[in-house]
């Protein structure tokens, strides 16, 4: 086996974990948890909860999120997605961390796409806090695809890879 089918063979299997475990984690918390209510995983900081956001991330459009937002959420992950794999191409062989970010940042945007097309909206809930200070719900998803960005940023700013 080539380096190069190797190379794409990690890519491949890591952004099919992700995307499983994504979608696993999504199928577990709509089984088991109500919507709307909250399993107090450690009191003070984080809970377990059934959200359903039918906007962008951090709830951003959920007031408008329509048929047409929705429409428009999938046709922009879409186009997402399609550069995404193109960055991927163009990665380097000897980037091999920039490789596995853009496969975090392609299995949860794969994800959430899963969601929007499912549901009609993304599952969140991941639910971090301080006392009355909530940060926005997440999901598995979303976590993948901000360590994915953190990755590629420091690449772009640090790495000067694209």
């Amino acid at each position: 086996m080539s380096f190069g089918s190797k190379r794409h063979g990690l890519f491949a299997a890591l952004t099919a974990f992700v995307i499983a475990a994504d979608q696993a984690s999504k199928f577990a918390v709509v089984s088991l948890v109500p919507l709307y209510e909250r399993i107090a995983v450690v009191p003070g900081f984080f809970n377990i909860v059934h959200y359903r956001n039918p906007g962008g991330a951090f709830g951003l459009f959920s007031d408008n999120a329509g048929l047409w937002m929705a429409g428009i959420f999938i046709l922009v992950t879409l186009a997402a997605l399609g550069l995404i794999l193109y960055l991927y191409v163009q990665t380097p062989p000897e980037q091999p961390v920039l490789a596995a970010g853009l496969s975090l940042v392609l299995a949860g945007a794969a994800g959430n796409l899963i969601d929007r097309l499912r549901y009609g909206q993304v599952i969140d809930f991941l639910d971090v806090y301080f006392r009355t200070w909530h940060w926005p719900a997440f999901n598995v998803a979303d976590s993948a695809i901000t360590v994915g960005m953190i990755i590629f940023a420091w690449h772009v700013f640090f790495k000067k890879t694209f």
